[in-house]
């Protein structure tokens, strides 16, 4: 395979398309981006509330989530191949330069959020947009936009929201688990041979494990150089946080009205109501 820098060859917003029709083999993106063509999609990304990394793979990998994944884009009629080929665990909730305590704090608020989790947060009054990761720190620096989440503390501090925004929250009830997919054009798939095709997803199947520990061993070390940059480092009250989870489970209801939508976050509910006989006895409790 031939890397190429990020908007090389396609913006990111037009891989799936590119992969579909042949104009380049392969895309590696998330799933989150095409919300707006598929609404299912979200799912196979990252869910508000959602499974932590290692509930979200085992139903992705040993439950119904990969033929419901793929059988998304065939329905859809993309010619693509889709292996997920990267997970991280939880990102943060935001950086904001303001401390947001009330529902009240957040109405008027322009935010940059991606996926589902942004349209919890536009029924709180937030104004939210959906930018590129190395554009952010420039409307933030501007003042085109007040907030922004994007991803885990380590890759957050590359990209040097510290410097502008003092309040960084937890947890990130938006995204859990964050699943990255590698696209692969169908009648590429298929002219390459079994072996080629399992290398493929061996390969896929390694950067799943390797980016789970890799983010889990660097986070700690970001969140500490955070606070000597002056970041209060904050968890949302009980309050704030159920009215996150009420709001979701309304947007819940308006994504089931598209029929493929209701029946991805089923199959979802149903796993994961199966998982809690394990997952609330297996494991033991964690302190904030």
């Amino acid at each position: 395979m031939k890397l190429y820098e990020p908007g090389k060859l396609v913006a990111p917003m037009e891989i799936l398309d590119a992969v579909s029709s042949g104009k380049i083999n392969s895309g590696y993106t998330t799933a989150g981006y095409w919300q707006g063509k598929m609404p299912a999609s979200a799912l196979f990304s990252a869910v508000p509330f959602g499974p932590e990394a290692p509930e979200y793979l085992a139903w992705l990998l040993y439950g119904n989530g990969m033929s419901l994944y793929q059988g998304m884009y065939d329905q859809a009629g993309y010619n693509v191949k889709v292996l997920p080929c990267a997970i991280i665990s939880p990102e943060t909730s935001g950086w904001f330069k303001k401390p947001i305590e009330t529902p009240e704090d957040l109405k008027g608020l322009t935010m940059r959020f991606f996926g589902l989790g942004g349209q919890v947060m536009e029924k709180l009054g937030v104004g939210t947009v959906q930018i590129p990761g190395g554009e952010i720190f420039g409307a933030l620096e501007k003042g085109a936009i007040d907030a922004s989440e994007f991803s885990q503390p380590a890759i957050d501090q590359r990209l040097g929201f510290h410097k502008i925004a003092k309040y960084n929250y937890f947890p990130g009830w938006h995204q859990q688990a964050t699943v990255f997919e590698l696209l692969i054009n169908k009648d590429t798939w298929n002219k390459m041979d079994e072996s080629q095709q399992s290398a493929m997803e061996t390969v896929c199947l390694a950067s799943m494990t390797n980016s789970m520990a890799e983010g889990e061993a660097m986070q700690y070390q970001a969140m500490q150089q955070a606070k000597e940059h002056g970041v209060e480092i904050r968890y949302w009250n009980d309050d704030m946080l159920g009215l996150f989870a009420t709001t979701w489970l309304d947007v819940v209801e308006e994504q089931k009205r598209d029929s493929y939508f209701a029946k991805v976050w089923d199959d979802l509910s149903e796993f994961r109501s199966n998982y809690q006989t394990w997952g609330s006895k297996g494991f033991l409790p964690r302190n904030k």
